[in-house]
This record gives structure tokens, C-alpha cells and sequence, in this order.
């Protein structure tokens, strides 16, 4: 007895019986099931759209199935930018380009692509605290995450103190291979407290998994030369830098604080 290709691939059950309620009632009862909360969120208002713009099935299908994939997506994005880490929302649309004339939006627009990212480049922003670092450093990641990639957010400190932890309880490995996963790796406050050797050595134990491979994103408050005062071994220094400048993408952000001036602007119209 041979069994007919419909049966065996599945087909549709022909139900004509079906009155309204219960056509209802089975959608919802599919949807569940199939785990498509969005369709069985908007079928109602999408089967009165399809009725008053008179779509056909395919057409009325292809609404239902396109809102599923689309919040699905904006589900998967906010899972990515929540998984990063980031400290705070911050967002390229609302970085003040006017209050400092160092950074070139152009420049910054560019970055916002994620090619830099494809590609595994490293990005250095370098300038004094309130100049905008930290916003770009994270609006970035951001946008990052919006395209998909997978970001992940720390401190400088953070991550030695993780890595000495790591070390200590014979987990290193794993660490570094978690960080080294990443498609983007962003390290703020780098340069702020300086780093014993050991601690320098295994964040550059991490920047040697990524090198070439995954892009790192990192922000300082000290130019390249001063990092002798971080990385107090001169040869470690050196590899360190070399690590995160070769086909980088650098941008000074000066020396003028954002949040200075605009704290001094504040208080002189409240005065």
C-alpha cells in the first residue's frame, strides 16, 4: 500500500465547517503552539486591513508572516544590546557634534556601517574625560548590536580583575575564549589605574585571541606615550599599543569636557 506524497509531506485539513469563533479560536490555539505570538497578537486588525484593502491570500499571508520576522527581529536586538552590557542607553542620534568640533561626524557615520567591524579593526578614541568618549564608545556598540553582531561592554578594571579571578581558579581559558567570541569587543576606561604585570599580561592575552579576527573597540583618557604610566612594563606596553593601533581607526576627542562646559552653562543662566 503506497502512501501519496500530500500525506506523507503534510497537507491542508479542508475544514468548511469551521464557523468564525471557532476559525478564531484555532489560530490562537496555533499560534501558541508554533510559538508566533506577534501574529496571533495582530491577526484581528491585519484580517480587517486585508478585508478593507482587499488583498489577496499571498498578499494577506505575507503581512502576517512579514510582522512575525520583524519583531522577531527587533526581539533579537534588543536581546544583543541587553546581553552587551552597556552601563547606559546611549545613542549616535543623540551625541552633540557642536560641542566638540574634534570629532568628525563624517568620520563617526562611517563607523556607524559596522564595516570596521566585518572587517576586525580595531577603534581607539583618546581624549580627556567629558569629551565624548564613552557616549561614542557605547552608541557604537549600539548601533553595532542593531546589525546584528555580537557586542560585548567592560571596564578596563573589570575585565583584569575578571581575568585574575579566572586565572586563580584555573578558568582562564574559558574566559578568554569567551571574550575572544565576541564579534566586537568594547573596553572603556582604559588607562585610568594602572595595571600590575600580571594583569597586563593577561589583558594582552586577550587582545592577541582577537587580533586580526574580532574588532575592539576601546576608549582612554591618555595619549599612546603616556601609557607607561598603565602598563608600567615598557616591552608589554608597547605589544599592548601595537595590538590596538595596527589598522585602527583613531580618534582624538581633545581636551575640552562637554559636561564641564555645559555644567558652567547651566549655572551662569541660572544665576
Amino acid at each position: 500500500m503506497t502512501t501519496s506524497t500530500s500525506s506523507r509531506q503534510g497537507g491542508l485539513r479542508h475544514r468548511h465547517s469551521l464557523t468564525e469563533q471557532a476559525a478564531q479560536a484555532a489560530i490562537d490555539q496555533a499560534c501558541r503552539r508554533l510559538r508566533l505570538p506577534t501574529i496571533r497578537a495582530v491577526v484581528d486588525d491585519a484580517v480587517a486591513a486585508a478585508t478593507k484593502e482587499q488583498l489577496t491570500y499571498q498578499g494577506f499571508l505575507a503581512e502576517l508572516l512579514l510582522a512575525e520576522v520583524d519583531d522577531r527581529d527587533r526581539r533579537s536586538t534588543l536581546r544583543r544590546i541587553k546581553s552587551a552590557g552597556f552601563p547606559r542607553e546611549k545613542w549616535l542620534t543623540g551625541f552633540d557634534f557642536t560641542a566638540n568640533p574634534s570629532i568628525n561626524p563624517a568620520t563617526i557615520n562611517e563607523l556607524a556601517t559596522g564595516d570596521w567591524i566585518r572587517r576586525g579593526d580595531p577603534l581607539c578614541l583618546i581624549g580627556d574625560s567629558g569629551t565624548g568618549k564613552s557616549h561614542l564608545l557605547i552608541a557604537l556598540g549600539t548601533a553595532a548590536a542593531e546589525q546584528g553582531y555580537r557586542v560585548r561592554y567592560t571596564l578596563a578594571t573589570r575585565l583584569v580583575n575578571e581575568l585574575v579571578e579566572a586565572a586563580d581558579e584555573k578558568q582562564l581559558t574559558k574566559t578568554i575564549n569567551r571574550y575572544g567570541r565576541v564579534d566586537l569587543l568594547v573596553i572603556d576606561e582604559l588607562g585610568y589605574m594602572e595595571l600590575d604585570r600580571r594583569g597586563a599580561e593577561l589583558l594582552f592575552q586577550v587582545l592577541t585571541e582577537r587580533e586580526e579576527k574580532n574588532a575592539i573597540a576601546i576608549a582612554s583618557n591618555q595619549s599612546f606615550s603616556a601609557w607607561t604610566d598603565t602598563f608600567t612594563d615598557p616591552r608589554l606596553c608597547a605589544a599592548i599599543v601595537d595590538r590596538l593601533t595596527y589598522n585602527a581607526t583613531i580618534i582624538e576627542t581633545g581636551t575640552t569636557s562637554y559636561r564641564l562646559a555645559h555644567t558652567r552653562a547651566r549655572a551662569s543662566v541660572m544665576g
